[in-house]
């Protein structure tokens, strides 16, 4: 068994036990393979062992690996910031974006695509100023805003947690962004059923879990690194 093979198995245990803690089921949960740092061959050997939502934050990346994996059972995630000049760059090429974040980047978006795209609204739950999203306070605002957008779905909410090992830390961000979607599911907008939560990542991927996530984004823990050489 290649080390690539190992990561998923293990990564797929801690899925599984983060959702016996919590109750949740299994079904539940989408593993996005965040495939930025590796390459187009490390990628094709992740989606062979049966992880078919990839995840990139790059116009060049995403744009390099759709056009040498032309699986249509592959659903691709942009998972970034991306700028307002570069949308006409990725539009077509993705399943769902997980960093919409400010009107103007809804205007490109809404005169770009060609059918509704959907979308996870970031939010700043933290407050870290690195952090990119809409704070906690304006989303009702910014989602209401969105409903003259038809080519956008709100389908749920995203968030980055801080770079800690402090579990009560990601725990109190990622259940504060689960209660925000309730609230926004709540509210019945047509536009933004808020669904889904896409938290968690290689570090913290189980607390998010257990916290209400359905989308994970997970990086070096599932796909490595390409100087490790044999998979």
């Amino acid at each position: 068994m290649g080390k690539l093979q190992e990561r998923i198995q293990h990564i797929e245990r801690e899925i599984q036990a983060a959702c016996e803690r919590s109750g949740r089921n299994r079904e539940d949960i989408t593993v996005i393979a965040v495939t930025k740092q590796v390459s187009t061959e490390r990628t094709k050997e992740v989606i062979d062992l049966g992880i078919l939502h990839v995840g990139e934050n790059r116009p060049e990346g995403l744009l390099a690996k759709r056009q040498d994996i032309q699986s249509s059972a592959v659903c691709w995630h942009y998972i970034g910031n991306v700028q307002s000049r570069k949308v006409k760059e990725v539009i077509h090429d993705i399943h769902c974006l997980h960093s919409l974040d400010r009107i103007s980047l809804a205007k490109e978006i809404q005169k770009r695509a060609s059918a509704p795209i959907d979308c996870f609204v970031q939010v700043n739950v933290s407050g870290e100023q690195s952090k990119s999203g809409v704070s906690p306070d304006e989303l009702r605002a910014f989602l209401q805003q969105l409903a003259t957008f038809d080519k956008i779905r709100v389908i749920g909410l995203m968030t980055m947690a801080p770079f800690t090992e402090d579990q009560d830390v990601l725990k109190s961000v990622f259940s504060s962004l689960r209660q925000l979607r309730d609230e926004m599911a709540a509210a019945n907008m047509e536009h933004a059923p808020c669904t889904q939560l896409s938290m968690g990542m290689s570090n913290d991927f189980a607390i998010a879990i257990e916290e209400g996530a359905t989308h994970v984004r997970i990086g070096t823990a599932l796909v490595g690194t390409e100087s490790e050489g044999e998979q």
